[in-house]
């Protein structure tokens, strides 16, 4: 019995120190793995700011070609380095500005809808959306465009930034796209939602010439 007892207290308490080990080995992968992503992502913050750094100088009036290749070049290297930085979103935005800029709009679309899909609402998201629709109407495919402004629009309202640079954005495309009567309710929208707009004077230009082409 003694005997007995002892193997099996032997047992137990091998079966205690290999669940044991077991929680240490997943303690000390984790502590591994987040302390990987913590200098993963102090390597990549810094990265980007250096690039931030390079952006600056190529948007510049009086910055050269070379200027705005370095600065494309860095960000390229972050987008692709720190794939899960938490500032992607950013440097891929930064990166589709300087790729528009420089007339590469297929890239640049690329670079804001990655933009897109690794930032969270706000901001950054309705510019990258709007970018993609840039780029679109940039290459003169308006039903693209239009389409892209439409989801830099969801979920924004009349108090929203960027509701009016994206609805507006959103009516030019229909009209050039051969869709008058969608583009004149775009515009009366905007301006019975926002009357002292800036550009208030424009939007009834426009309404006028849209509703007179339609009598004719």
């Amino acid at each position: 019995m003694i005997l007995l007892s002892a193997i099996t207290g032997s047992r137990g308490l091998r079966l205690g120190l290999q669940a044991l080990a077991g929680v240490l080995v997943v303690v000390l992968v984790a502590a591994g793995a987040w302390a990987w992503y913590r200098s993963q992502e102090s390597r990549g913050l810094a990265a980007l700011v250096e690039a931030t750094a390079l952006v600056q100088r190529a948007e510049a009036p009086e910055a050269s070609a070379e200027a705005r290749a370095k600065a494309i070049t860095a960000l390229e290297a972050v987008v692709t380095q720190y794939p899960r930085l938490a500032a992607i979103s950013q440097a891929a935005y930064q990166l589709g500005n300087l790729k528009y800029l420089a007339g590469q709009y297929n890239q640049a679309r690329v670079a804001y809808e990655l933009a897109v899909a690794k930032s969270s609402p706000g901001s950054i998201r309705t510019l990258a959306a709007l970018g993609v629709g840039y780029t679109w109407e940039a290459e003169k495919n308006y039903a693209n465009a239009a389409g892209a402004y439409e989801g830099a629009l969801k979920g924004l309202g009349a108090k929203d930034f960027l509701y009016e640079e994206a609805l507006m954005a959103d009516a030019r495309a229909q009209e050039l796209s051969g869709k008058p009567d969608i583009a004149l309710d775009m515009y009366q929208r905007l301006l019975r939602d926002l009357p002292d707009s800036r550009h208030a004077d424009d939007l009834r230009s426009r309404i006028a010439s849209l509703r007179g082409r339609a009598t004719r």
